[in-house]
């Protein structure tokens, strides 16, 4: 009689043995965070503040969008806590409020690369 071997999951990404399954509170953030990363104006500036903080005329020049364009956005992820900014002399400063965004940031667009180019799949 042949049995089939259980699966480790200890090694899966998917299974975190460690934390506790996300109450309501915790969805609805993450899907207020992923509605405003369906932009794709949005995700390019926080792509390029992952690469490290900006004022609004190199983030308007970096993605082609215009200054007034630029700014609402950054208002809007402000206002979501997903970016900070800060006064130097005349100018306001970008940056993104944590690591977590950050990593989001490049997984998602880790992602589309592999969408986009077919190239394989990580496990």
């Amino acid at each position: 009689m042949s049995t089939m071997p259980e699966h480790d999951h200890s090694s899966s990404p998917a299974v975190h043995r460690h934390r506790p399954a996300p109450d309501r509170a915790q969805l609805d953030a993450a899907s207020g965070v992923f509605a405003l990363l369906s932009d794709p104006t949005r995700l390019h500036l926080l792509w390029l503040l992952s690469e490290g903080e900006s004022d609004v005329s190199h983030l308007a020049g970096a993605s082609g969008a215009s200054l007034s364009t630029v700014s609402q956005h950054l208002a809007k992820l402000r206002l979501a806590n997903l970016v900070r900014s800060r006064k130097e002399g005349r100018r306001v400063v970008y940056s993104l409020r944590d690591g977590h965004l950050r990593n989001l940031v490049i997984e998602a667009l880790s992602h589309a690369e592999h969408k986009v180019t077919g190239d394989p799949w990580h496990a």
